[in-house]
């Protein structure tokens, strides 16, 4: 280690090198890792991840990041299998058992069961000839790497390593089944999360709440509606397409330039599609919610409307998305 970094920087420098060793073997851990994939996205039960101690918490997380993206998954601590719990465990489940050293006494009995029960067993280990690792159907056997830990005994970057690679072995088989962002938000319909999966059509202002007015109306029409509905835009429709849209700028600008015109003549006698604004930004209703709030950021704008074709179906608003906790 070297002795001039801060201790947090020493940690994270050790944690890089493991995980860079991980990047290096993924090649020679192909076989194995298609087995695994191959196993699980197989398979007409689900994935039993189980662990002690450090490697029971990452395989806790793992499990509950297989479930949330497509893959059924549950977390089984390994002592309270030997009472009981192993019969939550069924031929067509995979099990995934993590232990650094292969070597942790509590997973015995999954590991009989498993064979007694022919339940296939991936390993996450660190060490190819421990029990676990050959008793496995699929051995996963992670590169030897120092621990973070300046004695070299504190599960740190091994636990790093086994929770960097459960992971990726969740994120192929998403990738393998084909898991769409549709599906994701069915699994987390909370939080700012699950509002940025709702799509389009689900928040957006439909029906009367929509301002627009025809192309012929006058200005004077269109200031109206954008007073009565209040979300600082208009949208101008022409044999009911969307055409163009009047905003509060726009408004402003026009009489701007009207000055020495006549209230009459600069509100009641020029019509909304002379002062629209043509190649508005429209969103579609089956967007995505974080999608369209992506598309208003970038392009610098507080509202747009939703089209179907060219006809106007709704209204988005920067408002609207961060109300309903878009963020």
């Amino acid at each position: 280690m070297d002795k001039d970094l801060h201790p947090v920087a020493q940690a994270i420098h050790t944690d890089l090198i493991g995980l860079e060793a991980l990047a290096d073997e993924i090649g020679e851990m192909q076989p194995a890792l298609d087995a695994a994939i191959d196993l699980i996205g197989s398979m007409d039960g689900r994935v039993i991840v189980t662990g002690l101690g450090k490697s029971g918490h990452i395989a806790t997380k793992l499990a509950a990041t297989f479930a949330s993206t497509g893959t059924p998954a549950y977390f089984l601590h390994p002592s309270e299998a030997s009472h009981g719990d192993l019969g939550m465990v069924q031929p067509s489940d995979v099990i995934l058992a993590l232990s650094w050293s292969g070597e942790t006494r509590e997973l015995s009995d999954v590991i009989g069961y498993a064979k007694r029960h022919r339940v296939p067993l991936i390993a996450l280990t660190g060490q190819a000839e421990s029990t676990l690792a050959q008793a496995a159907t699929v051995a996963l056997v992670l590169p030897k790497v120092r621990e973070a830990c300046p004695h070299n005994l504190a599960p740190t970057t091994s636990t790093l390593l086994q929770l960097a690679l459960g992971d990726a072995l969740a994120i192929a088989l998403l990738q393998a089944k084909g898991f769409t962002e549709e599906r994701f938000h069915g699994f987390h319909p909370g939080g700012s999360l699950g509002a940025a999966l709702k799509r389009v059509d689900e928040i957006m202002h439909a029906a009367d709440a929509i301002p627009l007015v025809s192309a012929d109306t006058p200005v004077i029409g269109a200031i109206g509606e954008l007073s009565a509905k209040g979300h600082g835009i208009v949208g101008v429709v022409e044999n009911d397409r969307l055409c163009g849209v009047i905003t509060d700028g726009d408004i402003r600008r026009y009489l701007e330039r009207n000055a020495a015109s006549t209230m009459k003549a600069a509100l009641h006698e020029a019509s909304a599609d002379s002062i629209m604004t043509r190649g508005s930004v429209t969103l579609r209703a089956d967007m995505l919610v974080g999608e369209a709030m992506a598309t208003l950021q970038a392009r610098r704008i507080s509202a747009a409307f939703v089209t179907e074709g060219d006809r106007p179906v709704g209204l988005i608003t920067m408002l609207r998305l961060l109300n309903r906790g878009a963020a």
